[in-house]
């Protein structure tokens, strides 16, 4: 009897040691993934910087006081043409939102990304950032026009 007591006894010490070290080791392998996870939040978040005026033929350009509705009409109907397949003007889709862009770019960088999307995503550091926040994915260049750039600036700026 004394040694199915002490058997016993000694198969439960084992188990309940071995389902406190599981228990560390779930605990450990749970704070790795908050921390992967945390660190890719932290990779993944793009600066915003109204300073940075892009790579191309914009060097400095100014909005006019008034929204402009003839250039959001033109520019709206440019943007449903040319780029709505990965932008959305209030939600992120394939690209960015352009709600708020202005919030986030000048007016100079967003018109250097609209005329010069290879050069800009291949030496502007925002662009090379947002191009690996979204998985690679170039903007390809429409081959608009500066006209047509700046009436989707004031359409962006209509939001």
């Amino acid at each position: 009897m004394k040694k199915i007591i002490f058997t016993l006894s000694i198969l439960f010490i084992i188990n309940c040691g071995g389902e406190k070290q599981n228990k560390k080791g779930f605990e450990y392998k749970r704070i790795q993934q908050i921390e992967k996870k945390n660190n890719s939040i932290t990779k993944s978040s793009i600066k915003i910087d109204l300073n940075n005026k892009g790579i191309g033929p914009i060097k400095s350009f100014n909005f006019n006081d008034n929204i402009d509705n003839k250039l959001v009409e033109k520019g709206s109907a440019i943007f449903k043409q040319k780029c709505t397949a990965c932008h959305m003007p209030d939600k992120k889709l394939i690209g960015p939102s352009m709600k708020g862009i202005y919030e986030r770019r000048s007016p100079e960088w967003v018109l250097n990304m609209i005329l010069n999307p290879i050069q800009m995503i291949k030496e502007d550091p925002i662009a090379i950032d947002l191009l690996k926040k979204y998985n690679g994915i170039i903007m390809l260049n429409q081959n608009i026009t500066e006209e047509e750039a700046i009436a989707l600036s004031e359409y962006f700026r209509s939001f």
